[in-house]
């Protein structure tokens, strides 16, 4: 077994950790605190191959493995979670998407120009009455000629204002058994006609990062955007999610990581009873706690990643990265706040902004409680991952990194 990082791997961190000390960290507290979305750094990122950094070269993108694609979601949360969760939104749960389930034209048409970073890309499955709860969207799509005409309402849709290509979920058969089979993917763009955008204001946390809505209104949308076949759009989604757990896992990483960073360095700088704070052993104990869920969550993100690099199916491994790693950011921020004391509930330091943003992760891309089920169900026997008709390509470097 070798739990070493690539020289790649460790180029990729260094070259994420420098954009992010450059881009993101100068700007972040007050875009947070004036709830901004920097548009800019899109275009930063696009430069910096982040947008693209797992998808192979000839679609536009780095080249880079998934264990690469990781380590930027690790990084890019160091500094701030709504960083991350571009990646998350863009390359985890639509690119991928696309790369694994579109044909070669539509790779060419939608993955390539977002691997570029010249069209920004969204993941539209969510409803104001279904989240967990898939099969209850109330999206459809019906079948005229060549086209079909879509109409719904998505809400929680991070980039939902910025994006221009919409990974959209919609029933084409309202009547299906079981009612997963009547869902459907297509790729709904910003210029089509009926297409309305918004975004949603007053959130507790990511306020650096846009999140909306997203409204269709007799949407015609060719045959051509159909992403997968009839009634694949179930599965379709649920392999985006294992794309998007996974950068969500490691973004957690990351967060846990600065969380620790931020408290070792307060603790030798605070001094209470005549001695640094890391003296006292409640002190210590909360550190040496989140010094165990750094290392515990690196080994279940990179299992997760090795698996995705093999053409494995993860779905186990990655929502359990998913359900520890978000659990360990929110409780390792929490326990930055109570080290830096009166301090950490103010935003002149960043652990507020930590717990605030880590409490999203505990929801979103899957509630915790959905991804203890999942783990229930695998133990008990109840779930097993069977084969799709599209699994994520294994990640092979000749492949990835060609131009033809």
């Amino acid at each position: 077994m070798d739990f070493a990082f690539t020289p790649e791997h460790e180029m990729v961190r260094k070259t994420v950790r420098e954009f992010a000390a450059r881009e993101i960290l100068p700007y972040i507290k007050e875009n947070d605190r004036n709830q901004i979305f920097d548009r800019s750094l899109l275009g930063k990122m696009a430069d910096a191959g982040l947008l693209g950094i797992s998808v192979p070269v000839r679609y536009g993108g780095a080249g880079f493995d998934y264990i690469s694609l990781g380590i930027v979601a690790e990084e890019l949360e160091y500094a701030d979670t709504a960083a991350r969760v571009i990646v998350s939104v863009h390359n985890g749960l639509n690119s991928l998407g696309v790369f694994q389930w579109g044909t070669e034209e539509q790779r060419q048409m939608f993955l390539a120009p977002q691997a570029r970073g010249e069209k920004i890309a969204a993941f539209c499955l969510t409803e104001p009455g279904a989240g967990t709860d898939v099969v209850a969207l109330r999206s459809v799509a019906r079948k005229e000629g060549d086209d079909y005409v879509i109409s719904g309402e998505k809400t929680w849709i991070s980039l939902a204002d910025v994006a221009d290509n919409f990974l959209w979920f919609a029933k084409t058969d309202p009547h299906a058994d079981p009612p997963h089979k009547g869902i459907t993917a297509f790729m709904v763009t910003r210029d089509m006609k009926g297409v309305t955008t918004g975004t949603l204001h007053g959130k507790l946390g990511v306020r650096a990062g846009n999140t909306g809505w997203v409204n269709c209104d007799e949407v015609r949308v060719p045959a051509s955007h159909r992403i997968g076949r009839e009634g694949e759009g179930f599965k379709i989604a649920m392999s985006c999610l294992d794309n998007g757990r996974y950068t969500v896992a490691a973004g957690a990483l990351g967060l846990t990581r600065a969380s620790l960073d931020a408290s070792v360095k307060y603790a030798h700088e605070r001094r209470t009873f005549g001695v640094e704070i890391g003296e006292h052993q409640l002190v210590k104990r909360m550190i040496s706690q989140m010094v165990q869920r750094v290392d515990a969550g690196e080994l279940l993100v990179y299992k997760a990643g090795w698996l995705k690099n093999q053409g494995l199916r993860n779905t186990r491994e990655t929502t359990l990265a998913k359900w520890f790693c978000t659990d360990a950011s929110f409780d390792s921020a929490s326990d930055a706040i109570q080290i830096h004391g009166a301090y950490g509930f103010s935003d002149e330091y960043d652990v507020e902004r930590f717990l605030r943003n880590s409490k999203g992760a505990v929801i979103y891309e899957g509630t915790r409680e959905l991804q203890q089920l999942i783990q229930a169900d695998y133990v008990l026997g109840y779930r097993e991952d069977k084969p799709l008709r599209c699994e994520l390509p294994a990640f092979d470097a000749d492949y990835w990194q060609s131009e033809a």
